[in-house]
């Protein structure tokens, strides 16, 4: 009986990932209707209102001091640079792109758990990151590849996109290095999603964001895009708790390739063959760096992928 339960958290766990594949696309569905700004705190206060029902509320005095100040900054931090950079891209081909840049983060977890956790690692790490950030050059190379000039042009197309996104995976990886030590088990989700949402409704209302246009189809990327993240959530947290771990953590590495394929389904942008193959190279070197973990301690491995997949 208690092997069959594991068995359905696990799947319940795996239903996480595939909705956080889908993320992107929704992210700039949304975007599109409501703007960067004011779509991203429609979606944070739906999905707010989502994860209260469905994980529960969070007692403030239950939570570690330290894990309620730099969790909190350090998850407000990342969210605002993952949906902002994908609201802010030119088109649906650059806001795939942008994403990809934003899922260095596992590699840079592991970089971060060895060098501040004291993570035990093997000599993998070394050509798991090279791999990662190749496969990113490879994506932001464009059509012909691993070319300096295309990436830098890219770059300089929309630095400020393209900025978030490495910014947030750097960040990610402060928040799993960080609350693996001090969150003494505890999961306040709920709450950085209402800190999120109010951050974003700040910056809406002070620095005067876009017009928001509202259609059946900006509510319908919306509904799907709060769900997928607040039920993404709940769901992860019964496969971390109640599921097998170490096939969460296995299966969040693919979801680089998972979620380009259903962004670019939903926004119609194609991809050449030069992203999937700088796309399967991310998913190789975060790969790399989980085997220079994995057996050694992998504490860091097990928190980076049940921390967050997005």
């Amino acid at each position: 009986m208690a092997g069959m339960q594991r068995k359905q958290a696990t799947l319940v766990g795996l239903v996480a990932v595939l909705l956080w594949s889908s993320i992107v696309g929704l992210i700039r569905g949304v975007s599109e209707s409501f703007g960067a700004t004011g779509g991203a705190a429609l979606m944070y206060t739906v999905a707010s209102v989502l994860l209260w029902v469905s994980v529960g509320h969070v007692r403030l005095r239950a939570l570690p001091r330290a894990y309620l100040v730099w969790g909190s900054v350090l998850f407000v931090s990342y969210e605002l640079c993952l949906s902002l950079s994908i609201g802010y891209a030119n088109s649906g081909r650059q806001a795939i792109e942008v994403a990809m840049v934003n899922y260095l983060w596992p590699s840079f977890t592991m970089l971060a758990a060895i060098l501040f956790n004291r993570q035990r690692a093997s000599w993998l790490v070394v050509p798991g990151l090279l791999v990662a950030v190749l496969g990113i050059c490879q994506v932001l190379g464009g059509d012909q590849g691993l070319d300096v000039a295309g990436m830098a042009a890219n770059v300089r197309d929309n630095p400020l996109s393209y900025g978030l996104a490495f910014a947030g995976a750097v960040i990610w990886a402060g928040y799993c290095t960080v609350t693996a030590r001090i969150a003494a088990g505890k999961n306040a989700v709920t709450l950085f999603f209402m800190l999120t949402a109010l951050a974003l409704w700040a910056k809406y209302l002070f620095t005067g964001g876009e017009a928001m246009a509202f259609s059946v189809a900006g509510v319908v990327y919306l509904a799907l895009a709060a769900c997928a993240m607040g039920f993404g959530y709940a769901a992860w947290n019964v496969g971390i708790l109640h599921g097998n771990v170490t096939v969460l953590a296995g299966a969040s590495y693919f979801i680089p390739v998972l979620s380009a394929a259903l962004a670019a389904a939903l926004l119609h942008a194609p991809l050449s063959f030069a992203f999937w193959k700088g796309a399967a190279m991310v998913v190789a070197g975060s790969i790399l760096c989980w085997l220079a973990t994995h057996g050694r301690g992998a504490r860091a491995a097990t928190a980076a992928g049940s921390s967050q997949a997005t």
